[in-house]
């Protein structure tokens, strides 16, 4: 069975890793608050301590306009702490899985899926640091894997933290009676996180590098919130706007190894059938 360490397992991805991968592998996490405060000799004594076959880095500072009030917070949470783990990861001969983000892809101007081939230049805090901690923990661990996330959604249920994400914000808009308001001109894709953790299983075996890691989607952001309201059975007020911005990935990289995404579209019935929430 392998040891797998996880960082930021209480949050909303982590804390469903542990529930869906319990006793399928030794899971060790560590304490709550420690990588708010510890150092760099910490990180590489709990590593050392531990000696995981894989370091699942999940924790971040991943609200994009608090990482641009607070650069040096965030640089520390989202560069400097990869590095540390990259560097106590290589001593103890763990791999590193490190997710990323798809906001690397924030002000590419190119429409249409997105390769990670290609030159960015990311337009918010957040971006420049994920892109920045690919770059300086593959130069220290060629090996190590590195998954841009789309944006994520579940609903509430089993007793796990919940954030805002698509769905829950259009519940919680259609209960208010309150409108939400969405452009024709922005792309992205949204997937369900029970799929992103099952996806996560034969990620951690791929060779070492970059990989976009979520749901395709063909329609703009109007479109997806229509679909997912309509999906769940809700009325909610939809205003258009006309700001635009492509996060949308190209995936051919990480199908090529056989690992695949639902649409953005499947995986809203897929969440709802799971939830016993689906339309006959």
């Amino acid at each position: 069975m392998k040891k797998i360490l996880l960082t930021g397992a209480g949050g909303f991805v982590g804390s469903r890793i542990c529930q869906q991968w319990q006793g399928k592998y030794e899971l060790c996490t560590l304490p709550r608050g420690f990588l708010r405060t510890a150092d760099e000799a910490s990180v590489r004594q709990v590593i050392q301590f531990e000696h995981p076959d894989i370091i699942l880095h999940m924790a971040a500072i991943s609200d994009t306009g608090y990482c641009t009030q607070h650069p040096a917070e965030a640089y520390r949470a989202n560069v400097e702490l990869p590095v540390w783990l990259a560097k106590a990861a290589r001593q103890v001969g763990a791999k590193l899985v490190a997710f990323s983000s798809d906001q690397i892809y924030a002000g590419v101007k190119q429409t249409g899926p997105l390769p990670e081939t290609l030159d960015v230049h990311p337009a918010n805090v957040y971006g420049q640091y994920k892109l920045e901690a690919e770059q300086q923990v593959l130069a220290l661990c060629p090996d190590s894997v590195h998954l841009r996330a789309a944006w994520m959604y579940d609903l509430p249920g089993y007793g796990l933290p919940i954030r805002g994400n698509l769905p829950l914000n259009l519940l919680h808009a259609a209960l208010k009676g309150e409108s939400v308001r969405f452009s024709r001109n922005d792309h992205r894709g949204v997937t369900y996180v029970r799929q992103v953790i099952e996806n996560l299983e034969p990620a951690m075996e791929l060779p070492g590098g970059v990989y976009n890691f979520g749901s395709g989607n063909a329609g703009d952001m109007v479109c997806t919130a229509r679909q997912f309201a309509e999906a769940m059975g809700i009325h909610v007020r939809i205003e258009e706007d006309t700001w635009t911005r492509n996060l949308v990935m190209d995936t051919a990289k990480l199908e090529h190894f056989g690992i695949r995404f639902d649409t953005t579209q499947q995986g809203i019935r897929r969440c709802l059938r799971d939830y016993g929430l689906a339309k006959e």
